[in-house]
């Protein structure tokens, strides 16, 4: 406030007192946008740090971790909710899944030049899980070995209507892989369906494809974290002594634990379930890495986003139910499930 130059009365020539509120609300904004400014620069930088360390693990295994462990809960959400709540409800989820292991197999053994014959297979993986489903045991190893000649025939028909001069070798070739293709995904798939119809078989086939997916995860983690040993670098050079044996430590831990609380076995009835989940899942792993390594390929589809194709997701899994099959036979009889 001062005085005009007449002296007669006050000039406002400043901006009235009003506590600093206005210069308040002015600063606030401000404070906000930095506030925000630094809250997107954070996000930013973590999103960044998590690609580049996602990229690493990419690149080391091969695979998208992100999209892999989405799909495996999905998978892993759906086939505990068929086999808990309705276990039959399983097979509408489990044959299809063989079924599309069959087809992209035949496939891949085309596009190496074997000469394979689809419809047959699928026929073939239809009877032998239909036989172990519905029918008596024998019925279904007598179906399994009437599938085996009905496609190798089929193929055998087939080559001599080609009449393209075909050399012997490769005739046989494709006899051999004909026959196999049943024997692999169809009639050792065939024994989930075995597992469900004995009581509480349901429980028992949770229990092995959980020691299964605990196997292959501490493999991941430990050979991931610890990998330097190579296990079988000609066959599968991302697997390491280190990560088996945190797949030895998983599966049996998982194994023990299911064997107290689900199945009523004794501990030592779950170390044995363990140990020999790991060894038939191990083995399925590496007889499947050897078969895309004399075809010539890396994945046998690209169906599954991070997995590959269903039967990179079924070779553990395949072996490991037979196995399942044998030891509940075996150990059933331990069990305190009434």
């Amino acid at each position: 406030m001062t005085n005009d130059a007449s002296g007669t009365g006050p000039t406002d020539d400043a901006t009235p007192d009003d506590g600093g509120r206005g210069h308040g609300r002015s600063a606030l904004p401000s404070q906000v946008r930095a506030a925000r400014s630094e809250f997107e620069h954070q996000i930013g930088r973590a999103r960044a740090e998590f690609e580049e360390a996602n990229e690493r693990i990419n690149a080391r295994t091969g695979r998208n971790l992100l999209m892999a462990t989405v799909i495996g809960l999905a998978i892993g959400a759906v086939v505990l909710g068929t086999l808990l709540i309705v276990k039959w409800a399983f097979l509408v989820f489990a044959v299809p899944l063989c079924l599309l292991g069959i087809f992209e197999f035949a496939r891949a053994l085309q596009a190496s030049g074997r000469r394979v014959d689809v419809v047959s297979q699928l026929l073939a993986g239809v009877f032998i899980m239909a036989a172990a489903a519905f029918a008596d045991p024998l019925t279904h190893w007598v179906v399994t070995v009437a599938t085996v000649f009905f496609v190798v025939i089929w193929r055998l028909i087939g080559q001599m209507a080609a009449r393209d001069g075909r050399r012997y070798g490769d005739v046989v070739s494709d006899v051999v892989v004909t026959g196999f293709v049943p024997l692999y995904v169809g009639f050792l798939g065939s024994f989930a369906f075995l597992l469900l119809r004995e009581d509480h078989g349901q429980l028992w086939l949770v229990a092995v494809l959980a020691v299964v997916v605990a196997a292959d995860t501490g493999a991941y983690a430990a050979g991931l974290a610890f990998g330097r040993h190579a296990m079988a670098p000609k066959i599968s050079p991302n697997k390491t002594w280190e990560g088996f044996a945190g797949a030895m430590v998983a599966a049996v831990t998982a194994a023990v634990l299911f064997a107290l609380f689900l199945l009523g076995l004794p501990w030592w009835a779950g170390a044995i379930l363990g140990v020999a989940i790991l060894v038939t899942a191990t083995l399925g792993d590496l007889g499947e890495s050897m078969i895309k390594r004399d075809l010539g390929i890396k994945d046998m589809s690209s169906w599954l986003p991070g997995h590959g194709g269903v039967l990179d997701r079924l070779d553990s899994i395949l072996p490991s139910l037979a196995t399942g099959f044998a030891l509940f036979l075996l150990l059933s009889p331990l069990s305190t499930l009434s």
